[in-house]
């Protein structure tokens, strides 16, 4: 269940409640009259690119081997 807040309480308390949405990664709904109108998200994680692939590679030849099928060249 979202959280949700008044926009006056939301804008009294706005820098404290993005701290809580960044720590507890729960959305934030702002409410006017009632209705929501906007939704405070948690950014995901950055993800770490180097090593990011490991384990991703299921067969392994040897790449330097040469092909065993015959090619033609174009002269």
């Amino acid at each position: 269940m979202e959280t949700e807040i008044g926009a006056g309480a939301f804008k009294a308390r706005c820098l404290q409640l993005l701290d809580d949405v960044a720590a507890t990664r729960e959305p934030l709904v702002i409410t006017k009259h009632g209705r929501p109108v906007a939704r405070v998200v948690p950014i995901p994680p950055a993800i770490e690119l180097f090593g990011a692939l490991k384990g991703s590679v299921l067969h392994e030849e040897d790449i330097m081997a040469p092909l065993e099928n015959e090619w033609e060249a174009a002269l």
